[in-house]
């Protein structure tokens, strides 16, 4: 089964998204907790949360991808902004226990300056706390472009977490737009980057994709992504995604710069390959 979806607001409801990924022929969606560039979180509505979960149902959706906030960083050098992120993340994940079995990614975060083994170590910590036993929901760590002091951009930085915080309940969300900018050539061996990912993680913690072409070249370690086939991955590299074996019934979530019907029209590309 292919799971097809896009970024969507839920500021009127999580049913009402559901309803919206389904009018443009998506089977799965994403959405942001909170403000992705703060903080302030709307109030819960376990009614609403509640339709949602019978309509994701009913609809036959794959998994959601729930994303923090983007200035949610677990590893500042900032003790107090470090706590802060981490009391963010907890409240998250307590949070998405009322859409269970669903997903729930961040960007691992930046180091800035202290060292990637200082950074991961921070992280960890974060998680631990933040995964309590029980909670319906996986937390997926995403591969990121290696820009600055950026931790993700490496297979190796994502598996160090993984074997850190010792939990099955967490996994990796491969961002095809950042992976490539970090160096992995999707465009020209697709099979040996998901090798090298099964050698250095396991393909069994791969939970999620995001699908983004890329304004960059290869290897730029930059993030602006682009529409489906117009940047530097190109069609045929989707192509080869969407049909491999080994993604086959993973949600692939759209991050492309386009309103709804821009959306609509890619997944009906992406289904058409």
């Amino acid at each position: 089964m292919r799971y097809l979806g896009c970024h969507l607001s839920a500021a009127s409801g999580f049913a009402a998204a559901v309803d919206t990924a389904k009018s443009i022929g998506a089977n799965t969606f994403a959405f942001f907790t909170r403000n992705p560039r703060g903080s302030k979180a709307k109030a819960e509505d376990a009614a609403d949360a509640a339709l949602a979960m019978d309509k994701l149902g009913n609809y036959g959706f794959g998994p959601l991808v729930a994303h923090g906030a983007y200035t949610m960083n677990l590893c500042t050098a900032d003790a107090d902004a470090r706590a802060f992120a981490a009391d963010i993340l907890a409240d998250d994940l307590r949070r998405m226990a009322a859409l269970p079995g669903n997903l729930y990614n961040f960007h691992p975060g930046s180091h800035v300056g202290q060292g990637e083994e200082a950074g991961i170590g921070y992280i960890v910590d974060a998680l631990k706390k933040a995964i309590a036993p029980g909670y319906p929901v996986t937390v997926l760590l995403e591969t990121m472009a290696g820009k600055g002091s950026e931790i993700g951009g490496s297979f190796e930085s994502l598996r160090a977490i993984i074997d850190g915080v010792g939990s099955n309940d967490i996994g990796v969300c491969l961002d095809t737009c950042h992976v490539y900018d970090a160096g992995y050539d999707i465009v020209n061996d697709l099979e040996g980057v998901l090798q090298e990912f099964d050698r250095v993680i396991g393909l069994h913690w791969l939970k999620a994709l995001h699908l983004n072409d890329s304004k960059n070249p290869f290897a730029s370690h930059k993030d602006r992504h682009e529409c489906i086939g117009k940047g530097s991955l190109g069609l045929e590299t989707f192509r080869a995604i969407v049909n491999h074996p080994a993604l086959q019934g993973l949600p692939m979530i759209l991050e492309t710069p386009n309103e709804l019907a821009g959306y609509q029209k890619e997944i009906e590309l992406l289904n058409s390959l």
